[in-house]
């Protein structure tokens, strides 16, 4: 299904009305700020009003869950978008780490009732990080897309 195909089934008028955090780790920052940037995109073309748009950077993607736990506390969005890129390295680090931040998230969503989308790359390499960060396949704008999705439910 392509991306306008998509975002034409979703009921977009509605957002405009919606709070969303954020959280945007800061490593790898060539994915991340594309990812931010497809995020950011589709908020617009929901009609989300920048006045309802909080962003906190962090250092690292192992940082997403206290910083989303931190967002929710001080701001009380709707909706939070997560994102962060992991690429493989020598070790199992990757996984680890992964791990943490997805249970980490997903026990955030239960506890405060706040949905929480996960942008988090996970790639082998550096060449699939940037494919599934630009173009049709941004994971900022997906993840922005269920985050919205979600807080409209």
């Amino acid at each position: 299904m392509q991306r306008k195909e998509f975002l034409k089934k979703i009921p977009a008028k509605n957002a405009s009305n919606i709070k969303v955090g954020i959280v945007l780790s800061e490593f790898n920052p060539d994915i991340t700020e594309s990812m931010f940037e497809g995020a950011l995109t589709t908020l617009k073309e929901w009609e989300v009003s920048e006045k309802n748009i909080e962003v906190h950077r962090v250092y690292g993607s192992f940082d997403l869950t206290y910083a989303c736990d931190s967002m929710i506390r001080k701001h009380n969005p709707n909706a939070i978008i997560a994102l962060g890129c992991i690429i493989k390295g020598e070790t199992n680090h990757d996984h680890y780490i992964a791990s943490a931040i997805t249970h980490g998230l997903t026990n955030l969503t239960i506890k405060h009732g706040i949905p929480i989308s996960l942008g988090l790359l996970t790639t082998n390499n550096l060449d699939q990080a940037r494919a599934r960060s630009r173009g049709k396949t941004n994971h900022g704008d997906k993840a922005a897309v269920a985050a919205l999705q979600a807080a409209l439910l």
